[in-house]
């Protein structure tokens, strides 16, 4: 397949893509029984929210999505279909995490490789590849009275999308960029639907801290260091000790 062809490909997955986050806004404004200029607002917000964070960051002209009247009008399309239909059923389960982690790829290098081909290095090139891919869905959230999906307890959504931006950074760089296309999307797609599937999510925090003190901390390093050349009696001690004075805290 030689490079125009791809493009068209891209094409049609990013129009995809801006559908799809048109039904999933949509469907999030269905379950919060919004009217219609509710679903038109969570979709368009959720389709196009996160390409403007990332055209206005850049600040390399107007954003793609306003100049181009395929996207407002595709994520009409995609609430109107979520306004006239639930979408509920198993079937269309499966077919929205699928399409979904085949966007999300997509987005994610697309947001790498705009940012690096304008200059930038490779943090930003990462930070907006993956606002490129979730923002829209954080702004749909927010709007909707949610937390964001992707601040935890969910299934892994955001870590796809750094795997594939930086897919696409790395092939980049060796001067592959339409290959990291390819292969940011494939990955994507299939760590996003494994996610799905085997219900990974990364550890949420307990509230948890650390309680040494620096005095503490040195007093069990200098205990642990010197624990061949003193007496086990004398390292029991210690330790309890210091057991006392951290439940003290």
């Amino acid at each position: 397949m030689d490079g125009a062809s791809l493009e068209i490909v891209f094409r049609v997955i990013d129009l995809t893509g801006v559908g799809l986050n048109g039904v999933l806004g949509g469907k999030l404004a269905r379950e919060k029984r919004f009217d219609a200029v509710g679903f038109v607002v969570l979709a368009i917000m959720s389709a196009m929210g996160g390409g403007i964070i990332r055209d206005v960051m850049l600040q390399a002209g107007p954003p793609v999505a306003l100049t181009d009247p395929l996207y407002i009008g595709t994520a009409l399309v995609g609430a109107s279909v979520a306004f006239l239909w639930r979408l509920n059923n198993r079937f269309w389960r499966v077919a929205l995490v699928i399409m979904d982690g085949t966007v999300l790829g997509c987005w994610a290098a697309t947001g790498a490789m705009k940012t690096l081909s304008l200059g930038f290095g490779v943090m930003p090139a990462l930070l907006l590849g993956i606002t490129t891919a979730v923002g829209g869905g954080m702004i749909r959230d927010v709007s909707a009275g949610n937390v964001p999906t992707v601040f935890g307890g969910n299934n892994l959504y955001a870590t796809p999308a750094f795997v594939s931006a930086g897919i696409m950074v790395a092939l980049f760089y060796t001067g592959h960029p339409m290959w990291g296309m390819v292969a940011a999307t494939l990955v994507g797609s299939a760590f996003t639907v494994v996610a799905h599937w085997r219900r990974w999510q990364l550890p949420v925090h307990n509230d948890w801290s650390l309680s040494l003190t620096p005095a503490q901390l040195k007093r069990l390093l200098s205990m642990r260091t010197g624990a061949a050349r003193g007496s086990h009696a004398d390292r029991d001690e210690e330790l309890r000790k210091l057991r006392e004075e951290l439940d003290d805290c």
